[in-house]
């Protein structure tokens, strides 16, 4: 059975209400849903799903703890990445539960479609699961350009590891992603655990604690990779994210120079934005009705009505902060 798959917890409560509307929409009505938890804090998640038996909420807490103590044993082997969350006000381990959605591979689905709860799906995901039927892990996305927030680029090791070639064209973002249950078995992880306490866990990135570790096991297990974002036909390959600003829309549909988006990613956008903008407050920030259209569909009557106009979401710095910040009394972050 095929099926997609998020990570959420209340605090994304809106931006999963959206994705789920928008997989009603554009895969169907009744297509599954597994939603694995970020942490406990899932209540206003679980009332939610009561009446879309199509969605289930993931409660296997072996298969949980089995991927909590895998994340642990991954980075108890890294050689500065505790000091590095440290020094960010980050204890323990940095964004301790984005790791959960590895309990895919023990879930529901033969093959899954994985999507952060901070994206849409805007068609049919046809291609991507096609595309599994020859390759084990997909993905539709142009991080390969940027490794930085995958691996230490600056560690000898990583060439050594990886040929350039492979680093400048399998690197994936971990915000979409397909692939099949059971691909990373006892061995399998195993393997890989020893693999980093020989030296080649200083190659991964602690500031994207996910993806960096799914990068690793992708690509050192030597899975079969299709990046639709390569192999399309450059007349039928779109973007994804919300930082690209000509994409058209219309009535939930986003295309790209006349091909419609598979899914659209409001990467870098806080989820207490979202939570916001829902509570009334008039935030503006990159395609906005298209989060509103989903967010909403099927209760437009809750929908928040505006008669101010829009604030940014970041707004640029007010001359008075700006002097600070030259003087050195106040940061960026204020």
């Amino acid at each position: 059975m095929d099926g997609i798959c998020t990570l959420a917890n209340d605090r994304v409560y809106d931006q999963l209400i959206a994705l789920l509307n928008s997989i009603e929409a554009n895969a169907g009505k009744h297509f599954p849903v597994c939603i694995y938890p970020y942490d406990d804090n899932t209540e206003k998640i679980a009332a939610a799903i009561k009446h879309r038996p199509q969605v289930q909420l993931y409660n296997n807490s072996e298969s949980i703890h089995k991927w909590d103590e895998f994340a642990r044993r991954v980075w108890d082997t890294h050689p500065t990445a505790k000091q590095r969350w440290q020094q960010i006000g980050s204890n323990g381990y940095h964004r301790f539960g984005t790791h959960r959605r590895y309990g895919a591979f023990d879930g529901p689905f033969d093959q899954f479609l994985y999507m952060d709860a901070d994206t849409l799906l805007i068609s049919p995901p046809n291609t991507i699961f096609a595309q599994l039927e020859s390759s084990d892990w997909v993905v539709y996305d142009f991080q390969y350009k940027d490794p930085t927030h995958v691996y230490e680029v600056s560690s000898p090791k990583l060439r050594e590891i990886f040929p350039p070639e492979r680093i400048e064209t399998e690197i994936f973002c971990s915000g979409l992603y397909a692939s099949k249950r059971d691909i990373f078995g006892e061995e399998k992880r195993e393997w890989l655990i020893s693999r980093l306490k020989d030296g080649e866990a200083e190659i991964l990135y602690p500031m994207a604690p996910d993806q960096t570790i799914l990068n690793y096991m992708v690509m050192r297990s030597g899975l079969s990779f299709a990046n639709l974002a390569r192999q399309l036909p450059p007349d039928k390959r779109t973007g994804n994210s919300v930082t690209s600003s000509h994409f058209v829309t219309e009535r939930g549909m986003v295309l790209d120079r006349g091909n419609p988006l598979t899914y659209l990613h409001y990467i870098g956008i806080s989820s207490s934005i979202f939570a916001r903008l829902c509570q009334g407050e008039n935030l503006d920030f990159p395609y906005r009705d298209v989060f509103l259209h989903y967010r909403y569909l099927g209760e437009p009557e809750n929908r928040p009505q505006f008669t101010t106009k829009p604030q940014p979401y970041n707004p640029p710095p007010t001359f008075t902060q700006r002097l600070l910040r030259k003087l050195g009394l106040m940061t960026k972050d204020q």
